[in-house]
């Protein structure tokens, strides 16, 4: 069982990310954050390596297309 001080509570997870605590559970909700529960009072739980690793793929480049498209003639 990991320690809890390897958690965050949802209010601190948002400010850790910078997003707003309804954002973290909308991405719970879709499946893009793993989400832990208290053992006692089954608050939500975010590990801070789950979060370390979404902030580091926020940070990678996306290229979704490599050639500019063209403005249309007026």
């Amino acid at each position: 069982m990991p320690k809890l001080d390897e958690f965050l509570r949802i209010k601190g997870a948002a400010q850790y990310v910078g997003v707003a605590q309804n954002t973290l559970r909308n991405w719970e909700a879709a499946g893009k954050i793993t989400v832990y529960r208290h053992p006692v009072n089954n608050y939500r739980l975010y590990r801070i390596s789950d979060l370390d690793e979404l902030l580091a793929a926020v940070d990678e480049p996306v290229v979704e297309n490599a050639t500019p498209r063209r403005r249309r003639a007026k």
